[in-house]
C-alpha cells in the first residue's frame, strides 16, 4: 500500500497505464518492443498499463521516450490546452513507491509535443529514505535548490548542493539527488528534450 502525507494523492496508476498503452498502440508496437527499448521487461510494462504497479519516474521517462510523447503527459490528468493556468493550491503532488525516494510537483500540464517539463522534486528526509540506486532518462536536465540541501551524485561522484545552486547534467548518465539530513529539500527540475 502507498503511504500518503497530508497534502499528497497517488499516482493515477491505472490512468497512467491507460495513457501509456494508448500511445503505444498508435505508435503500432507491441509490449515486447517498448520492453526492449527500455531495457525493462515485458511483464513490468503490462502491469504498467494495467495499472498494477507505481514504477520511478525515471522508468516512466524512458517509456514515454520510447513511446514519443512527454513525461508529464503521460503523469497529468489534466486536459491539455494551449495556455495552462495552475495556481499553487490546485496543484498536488504525486507520490509513488517510497523507494523512488521522492515526490514531485508537476508545474504545468505540458502537451504530449512539448520539449521542457517543469516539475519540483520534494527530496525524502535522509531517515526515511530507501532509494541508493541512481537513475538515468533521455533528457537533460538543469535542476535548482530552492530549500534545503543535497549531494548530487552524478557520474559516480558527489557534489554537495545548497539553496540556490543550480546544475544542468545529461540524464543518460547516472545520477541520484541523496538527501543529507532529516530536512529534505526542494528542487525546480526542468526535464528538457534533446534532439541526440
Amino acid at each position: 500500500m502507498i503511504s500518503v502525507r497530508k497534502g499528497r494523492v497517488p499516482l493515477d496508476l491505472h490512468n497512467i497505464g491507460r495513457k501509456i498503452k494508448q500511445a503505444r498502440l498508435g505508435n503500432k508496437k507491441t509490449q515486447q518492443q517498448i520492453a526492449d527499448k527500455c531495457g525493462i521487461s515485458k511483464s513490468l510494462l503490462s502491469k504498467i498499463e494495467n495499472g498494477q504497479t507505481a514504477s520511478a519516474v525515471a522508468t516512466l521517462s524512458k517509456i514515454s521516450d520510447a513511446l514519443g510523447v512527454s513525461l508529464s503527459w503521460v503523469l497529468d490528468s489534466h486536459p491539455e490546452t494551449d495556455l495552462m493556468l495552475l495556481p499553487k493550491s490546485e496543484r498536488q503532488l504525486k507520490v509513488g513507491d517510497e523507494n523512488m525516494g521522492y515526490s514531485f510537483e508537476l508545474l504545468a500540464n505540458r502537451t504530449k509535443f512539448s520539449s521542457i517539463e517543469p516539475t519540483i522534486v520534494h527530496v525524502t528526509p535522509k531517515d526515511a529514505n530507501l532509494r541508493h540506486e541512481p537513475y538515468t532518462h533521455s533528457q537533460d536536465e538543469f535542476i535548482y535548490i530552492l530549500e534545503g540541501a543535497i549531494e548530487l551524485l552524478y557520474n559516480d561522484e558527489k557534489h554537495k548542493m545548497e539553496k540556490g545552486d543550480t546544475a544542468y547534467f545529461n540524464g543518460k548518465k547516472t545520477h541520484l539527488f541523496i538527501p543529507v539530513d532529516n530536512k529534505g529539500a526542494k528542487v525546480l527540475t526542468i526535464f528538457i528534450d534533446t534532439d541526440d
